[in-house]
């Protein structure tokens, strides 16, 4: 008798697992913030026995080294790995006890990194699942570039065999059970389902479905910007991390945050981004605390620049909390709550810029102004079809770029609205006039806006 328990990293596009028998189990790459694993084992009355790492995490910070500590587990890391903490080295072949009939099996699968290991869950000798980490992904497998430039390619050759070692020592109806793959940028694209098998993937995964040169070739072409701040998520792990401090950050009122403003500090703004167009302090950011707050903020805020939050709630501001520290940003400078008229000194105003839609665009298009349509996607995003005449800039890239973007009004787009929301704000700090276009980018095409490529060039 065994069980999988699946817990969701949503913020960050990961997830991590608790598996075992009726009295213990096992943790695979577990967060940061792990009281949601410890209340998971407690739900299911286990011990947990053992952690396991897949490798050293470059999009976010172990939760492994703290968790193990807590919880007086063996916390497994592969031998390959330098670390500066005491942990059980894994090796290929090794096995580990995890309960009656159950036994945890790692299977070396370099490829996301070269030390990466794949742990298999045996009951009574047959395998009942595979944690795959950011090795054999659905329907994808890990990026091979955010070790060493120089490595990539021998990393994604690597990835390859890896993936054929799964496939030929599994049988079809294991479960694959990746970490990475659910809008992680370490997953080489993302997943098109919830659950697989590595007979499924065996029929559909490029990686197994195509020769190695031809798979490495397709790969390379396709990788995309890694996130800045990955940068300092491998050392930070290779470190051990220290346990998540989620105390209340020091209250900010109006005269701090303009005063942080004016130090160039970053002011960020939580709420949802209909009501920060309609109202915010000048000079903040909007980083919506629902959409990938982790991801984007760490991915541009200059490493190490105090940041102070802003929200409806103290319960936001302690999510928001949670999910950067997933990603090493600690302790927020200060934070506010309550009503935004309140984030301002007397005397001042909240300021707003407007919202709109493709179809909008359209229109003002069609009665001749001139204005300028900035899109913030991605490269490979905007390969797909893009608004006739657009400056690209990346979402990433316009914190310095800014200066970049043509005069005039800006109407900047993505594929949905929560980055074009991010760089209005970014805009609007600037000085710059901006309309936020608030639109899936399918609209566009229906409002005759689009070019695709290859059969336009623009």
């Amino acid at each position: 008798m065994f069980f999988v328990d699946t817990l969701e990293i949503e913020g960050l596009g990961n997830r991590s697992y608790l598996a075992g028998g009726p009295g213990s189990a096992l943790v695979v790459d577990p967060p940061r913030d792990i009281e949601q694993v410890i209340a998971a084992a407690a739900r299911r009355g286990v011990r947990i026995a053992l952690v396991g790492e897949t490798h050293l995490h470059n999009d976010y910070v172990t939760g492994g080294l703290e968790l193990a500590r807590v919880t007086g587990a063996r916390y497994l890391v592969p031998t390959g790995a330098s670390v500066a903490f005491a942990r059980t080295p894994v090796a290929d072949g090794d096995t580990f006890p995890v309960d009656e009939h159950l036994v945890l099996r790692a299977i070396a699968t370099p490829g996301h990194t070269p030390h990466h290991t794949s742990y298999v869950l045996e009951a009574d000798g047959r395998a009942v699942a595979a944690f795959t980490g950011g090795s054999l992904l659905i329907g994808a497998v890990g990026r091979p570039d955010l070790v060493e430039p120089r490595l990539t390619e021998r990393l994604a050759r690597a990835q390859h065999a890896s993936a054929h070692r799964l496939a030929e020592e599994l049988d079809d109806e294991v479960p694959v059970l990746p970490t990475h793959g659910f809008g992680s940028f370490c997953s080489s694209s993302q997943a098109e389902g919830n659950a697989t098998t590595i007979g499924q993937e065996r029929g559909t995964n490029h990686a197994l479905t195509r020769d190695v040169d031809t798979f490495v070739a397709e790969m390379l072409a396709g990788l995309d910007d890694v996130p800045a701040y990955y940068a300092h998520m491998g050392p930070a792990n290779a470190a051990g991390p220290a346990p998540v401090d989620l105390t209340p950050p020091v209250p900010a009122d109006a005269r701090e945050i303009a005063d942080r403003l004016a130090a160039g500090e970053w002011v960020v703004d939580l709420r949802g981004r209909v009501a920060f167009a309609q109202g915010h302090v000048a000079g903040s950011f909007n980083f919506e605390g629902e959409g990938q707050l982790a991801t984007y903020l760490a991915w541009l805020i200059p490493w190490g620049k105090p940041v102070t939050l802003l929200a409806g709630t103290p319960g936001e501001i302690t999510s928001a909390q949670r999910e950067l520290a997933r990603v090493g940003i600690d302790r927020p400078a200060a934070a506010a709550t309550g009503d935004p008229a309140g984030w301002v000194r007397t005397g001042e105003e909240l300021v707003s810029f407007p919202r709109a839609r493709f179809a909008d665009l359209a229109e003002v298009r069609e009665r001749g102004e001139r204005v300028v349509v900035l899109d913030v996607r991605r490269a490979a995003e905007r390969a797909e079809g893009y608004v006739n005449g657009s400056v690209h800039i990346p979402i990433h890239q316009l914190p310095g770029r800014i200066g970049e973007v043509p005069d005039g009004v800006v109407w900047v787009h993505c594929a949905g609205g929560m980055r074009a929301a991010i760089a209005a704000s970014l805009l609007d700090a600037a000085g710059r006039d901006v309309v936020a276009v608030d639109d899936g980018f399918t609209a566009a095409t229906a409002a005759g806006l689009t070019l695709t490529w290859p059969d336009h060039a623009g």
